[in-house]
């Protein structure tokens, strides 16, 4: 049986982007720009039979020489546990290597990639704030805002349906990477124009051939390149990830723990607040997109409002809570500025409506969970255990260009 980690059904954070009606259309499956044709598929054996890296220009970008590990972390071995690995949704054709995240990296922090030069993937994904926004909406290449809040990139990798979006409409991480590029509030290119720019970077050439073998640039190998980084951002080295290392039972007291730090764990595993039927693993991810009772009226369509199913309005994605501390403000609107805040709505704030997950639920009203101010403390102090200090301060993940 799949062993659960509590967490509060916080639906918070990571899709890259974060708007709703001002995307384009998303293409079919079969259309070019979302498939890895067979001339681009990644060859993880690429980098083993390449002995000499072309060098990059070091006027304008700053990396090593040997490029940063992002293929073979060294995880801790509850990373490796069958359900975590049941929840990776890397694809079989576009495996992390070193040089394609690297260029995904660059990618990712290239302001090249909007209309005016103004906004990068990383103006929306800021690295100290666990790679989300602090501001409720985002800030596009034109001043407007997007229409949701920019999730945390935490563990992107793990999410068994592979969904990416707070309303899942993009049926992958490589299908997600180019729509806020083309969004007319965000980025603003078409992809034409975004392979043109590229190919005028004098950069790129190198880039590309290290992570593809030659350096043609294509809209495709930018969504395989940002989709590899982006994978590689898992956060393993919190608080919560040492006491598990020491005790190896997510049941046990973990002794780097305070008192109150492991009444949230146990809370959170508790049938009280039922947090472990939302968020499982030890990746604190979600199983499906949720309902969870934001609104008695139902305004964000979420899930329902691409699949036309009314099941499934007010649904949205339900992301790993790594690094919660740091991503607020919370839910698919940013309407909870704080932890506190998301708390007590699950305490004593969810609305009815006929959508409503049934773990919210009891009989035909909503489940109040009745916590001290003491517990509410304690899930807190447990949540803040999540954050992984390394990880927002790894250079790996930061900006790779000179100022």
């Amino acid at each position: 049986m799949k062993k659960y980690v509590v967490t509060l059904c916080l639906m918070t954070f990571i899709n890259i982007s974060c708007g709703k009606d001002e995307y384009i259309e998303i293409p079919e499956e079969d259309e070019e720009v979302v498939l890895v044709e067979d001339d681009t598929e990644v060859d993880t054996t690429v980098e083993e039979q390449t002995s000499d890296i072309v060098e990059v220009d070091d006027s304008i970008l700053n990396l090593p020489d040997t490029p940063f590990n992002y293929a073979n972390i060294l995880l801790p071995d509850f990373f490796f546990d069958n359900d975590v690995r049941d929840e990776d949704n890397t694809p079989n054709n576009n495996a992390t290597t070193d040089n394609g995240a690297t260029l995904g990296r660059v990618l990712f922090y290239d302001k090249n990639l909007s209309m005016n030069n103004t906004i990068s993937c990383a103006s929306c994904h800021i690295q100290e704030n666990g790679f989300s926004d602090p501001n409720a909406l985002s800030t596009g290449f034109n001043g407007e805002l997007t229409a949701r809040n920019s999730m945390g990139l935490a563990n992107a990798r793990f999410y068994e349906n592979g969904r990416f979006f707070w309303d899942e409409r993009a049926a992958t991480l490589e299908e997600q990477t180019l729509v806020p590029i083309q969004d007319l509030v965000e980025m603003g290119l078409s992809l034409p124009e975004l392979e043109a720019k590229l190919t005028q970077q004098p950069y790129y050439a190198a880039l590309f051939t290290n992570a593809f073998g030659d350096a043609t640039i294509t809209s495709n190998r930018v969504a395989l390149a940002l989709s590899q980084f982006i994978r590689s951002m898992v956060s393993y080295e919190s608080k919560f990830d040492e006491g598990l290392a020491q005790t190896q039972d997510i049941d046990d007291n973990f002794p780097n723990f305070t008192t109150s730090e492991n009444r949230g764990k146990q809370l959170f595993m508790s049938n009280q607040t039922r947090c472990f039927d939302c968020h499982a693993t030890n990746v604190f991810v979600g199983d499906d997109a949720r309902n969870n009772g934001l609104d008695a009226t139902i305004t964000d369509l979420g899930v329902g409002g691409v699949t036309g199913n009314n099941n499934e309005l007010g649904e949205f994605k339900v992301p790993s809570l790594r690094n919660i501390a740091l991503t607020g403000p919370y839910m698919h609107d940013g309407r909870f500025e704080t932890l506190d805040e998301v708390i007590e709505h699950y305490n004593s704030g969810v609305q009815n409506n006929p959508n409503l997950d049934n773990r919210l639920t009891q009989g035909n009203n909503v489940r109040r969970l009745n916590l001290s101010d003491a517990d509410k403390q304690a899930l807190v102090d447990f949540l803040n255990t999540l954050t992984d200090d390394a990880f927002i301060n790894d250079e790996k993940y930061a900006s790779p260009f000179l100022e």
